[in-house]
């Protein structure tokens, strides 16, 4: 009986064993490999933010030089002690997933080696860096667009170069298009790199179930109706109505008593200056009010307001007309 007992225990334990076996089957959702994506994304544009606003109160542009190299170094960074670390990116690690090596010949599970995860550094921040200093490095080897052919110093060989670096990366730009089509289609390898190197999204835990709660999906939608209503309704409120609207009702008590001396000062400054630019007015027009406009600018305020009204005073404008000027000759 106590061998018995002792060999049911061995099996036992051997069928709680393969757990890695079972989450490497169980298919990980499309849009879980996505968000893991969007989560890593989020994550590197938080640290640059963070790194950026050490120097605000240093010259502005200090790191615009430098900058390709400085996100470079900070995925770098991130990767060294996540993804080399654990096998899996913090947006992973998030939703319980691991990156899973497809290439090993065991049926369990087997982390990613060190060749394959920089592989996957490498494939991730090359490209990016390349594609942001393309254009300063197409300019040292003088295989710049612009000029004739002769000022870039190699001819036909500078040409055949430029045109050789526009086919790789229309290449590789086809080949990422048709990866995540195939990704659609298979729901493995969201990104080339990865298809390349050689790893798989599985599950870190076994029955791991995505769950939302009706609290997060709730405030989405909440925030999401809210943002399309302002999106509607912001192009039909008219700003300068309503700003004339309200300085008529704040200030008017006080325009009214505003006669002789002051008002007769307001009346000439504004026949100096438009009432919408500030400038001189350059071919001045009127809208029925004391207010005087340059033409450009009250024809363009006119066609897109049908209703118009003075911007100065809110009262209500007719069609733009010529400022009529009495010029009295006096001699001498």
């Amino acid at each position: 009986m106590g061998l018995q007992s002792e060999g049911n225990q061995k099996r036992t334990a051997g069928s709680s064993v393969p757990d890695a076996h079972v989450d490497r089957q169980i298919p990980v959702l499309r849009i879980s490999q996505l968000d893991a994506l969007e989560l890593d994304s989020a994550l590197e544009q938080l640290v640059w933010t963070q790194f950026s606003q050490c120097f605000q109160n240093c010259r502005p542009g200090l790191l615009t030089p430098l900058e390709p190299e400085l996100r470079a170094l900070l995925q770098l960074l991130l990767w060294r002690f996540t993804l080399y670390s654990s096998s899996a990116t913090v947006g992973q690690s998030l939703l319980s997933l691991r990156y899973h090596n497809i290439l090993s010949s065991s049926p369990h599970y087997r982390p990613l080696s060190r060749g394959q995860k920089l592989g996957l550094a490498l494939l991730t921040t090359g490209p990016r860096w390349l594609q942001e200093r393309s254009h300063s490095l197409l300019l040292c080897l003088g295989l710049s667009s612009g000029g004739p052919v002769s000022e870039r110093g190699g001819g036909l060989l500078q040409q055949g170069l430029r045109n050789c670096l526009t086919l790789v990366s229309s290449i590789a730009q086809l080949a990422s298009l048709i990866n995540f089509l195939v990704f659609l289609r298979k729901g493995r390898h969201p990104v080339l790199a990865e298809r390349i190197v050689g790893a798989r999204a599985v599950f870190s835990k076994p029955n791991v179930i995505r769950d939302i709660t009706y609290q997060y999906m709730n405030r989405e939608l909440l925030w999401h109706g809210f943002a399309e209503f302002l999106i509607y309704l912001l192009p039909l409120i008219n700003t300068r109505k309503l700003k004339a609207a309200v300085s008529s009702i704040v200030f008017g008590g006080e325009s009214a008593h505003r006669e002789g001396g002051e008002g007769a000062a307001e009346g000439q400054r504004a026949w100096k200056e438009c009432g919408l630019c500030g400038e001189w007015p350059t071919m001045p027009h009127t809208v029925g009010c004391q207010h005087v406009f340059c033409y450009y600018c009250i024809k363009s305020l006119s066609i897109a307001d049908a209703y118009l009204t003075c911007p100065k005073c809110g009262a209500e404008a007719g069609l733009p007309e010529p400022v009529k000027v009495e010029v009295e000759m006096i001699g001498r």
